[in-house]
């Protein structure tokens, strides 16, 4: 089995876990145990409480009565939903994506050819509609042009082309 700290260690691909750290031990008023945060790291590396627990050779129930008495308290005041239940271990991602916790990454290129980028994926609304899953996205790419365009000398070039 790997070191606890290598386990789900793709959240710190996708996730701002110093800050998200830091801001769960507020709510809960202490530091996070290292148990907290694996536990932290799985739920939002995409594993249900039943996947987390067969990766720690836990006990399912275990791990989901832990994160009822912890994690899910502590999410439930850090983002202002003391009133809201965690109706589904997905609520977690979306509560903490929604409040900015997740990271912004740059697409690799595979070669020259492509434009290196940046990818920002919000989840804005989900709802059920005449018995369809209707999902909105908002969707932002920003890339850098790989040759500087001279913006003013383009308009006047165009300019003197209209004039004949």
């Amino acid at each position: 089995m790997p070191a606890q700290d290598q386990l789900f260690s793709t959240a710190a691909e996708y996730w701002d876990l110093k800050t998200l750290y830091a801001d769960m031990a507020s709510a809960k008023g202490r530091h996070l145990t290292p148990t907290e945060k694996l536990h932290l790291r799985g739920l939002i590396s995409g594993y249900s409480p039943g996947e987390i627990a067969e990766k720690l050779h836990k006990n399912a129930n275990g791990v989901e009565v832990a994160l009822c008495n912890t994690l899910y308290q502590y999410v439930r005041i850090l983002v202002g939903k003391q009133e809201d239940k965690i109706q589904n271990w997905r609520n977690v991602c979306e509560w903490l994506e929604e409040a900015g916790y997740k990271s912004q990454l740059p697409l690799e290129p595979e070669s020259d050819d492509y434009l290196s980028a940046k990818l920002l994926i919000k989840k804005a609304n989900v709802a059920l509609n005449k018995n369809q899953i209707v999902v909105d996205i908002n969707l932002r790419i920003v890339a850098d042009s790989p040759v500087e365009f001279p913006i003013a000398e383009n308009i006047k070039y165009h300019r003197e082309e209209e004039q004949y």
